[in-house]
């Protein structure tokens, strides 16, 4: 099976928000709204067009990830960083790399785009695969209360988060 990856497009958002819906249905950890978030992220300053990406296969929209703009905000300071939300795959195309390569890709796109940290509030068994480690090993926590196992980080940059320390702000969009 031969996967693309490319940049989504406007006239992509139709089948994206197919894609999103369907991977999550049968996610019991979801609140299954996660295709209108993306939507809503769409319309925010935190959208960064190059980290909203598609997986085809056969020219068909099989999967999808979207990196947003976040802010790491403690009483003196503010840090730049991602949120990484969500990461979808069709269901009939799981357990084939696909969300692994959408992961590598927007990864290998952040670094390029000067991003340094990667925030995910994901499962615990899959995250640490591409590096990622609970976010309060670097004393960087969530604005709500969640599992310290699932709210995760990655450094693109190594030694990125060590300076680094406070809770992570999230666009309004996100709590709509």
């Amino acid at each position: 099976m031969e996967v693309t990856i490319r940049q989504e497009k406007q006239e992509d958002y139709n089948d994206v928000f197919k894609v999103i819906k369907a991977s999550f249905l049968n996610e019991s950890n979801s609140d299954h709204q996660e295709q209108f978030l993306v939507n809503r992220i769409r319309n925010s300053y935190a959208f960064v067009p190059e980290l909203s990406m598609v997986a085809e296969v056969d020219k068909k929209i099989v999967g999808y990830i979207m990196l947003s703009e976040i802010t790491i905000q403690n009483d003196k300071n503010k840090f730049p960083a991602l949120a990484l939300a969500p990461v979808a795959v069709l269901p009939e195309f799981q357990h084939n790399g696909i969300g692994s390569s959408l992961l590598q890709t927007a990864h290998d796109k952040a670094k390029e785009l000067k991003y340094e940290i990667v925030l995910v509030l994901g499962h615990e068994e899959y995250y640490p695969r591409f590096d990622y480690e609970p976010a309060i090993n670097f004393d960087i926590q969530a604005p709500f209360e969640v599992p310290k196992k699932n709210f995760m980080l990655k450094e693109l940059v190594p030694n990125a988060a060590k300076h680094i320390f406070g809770i992570v702000v999230y666009p309004e969009e996100f709590h709509i």
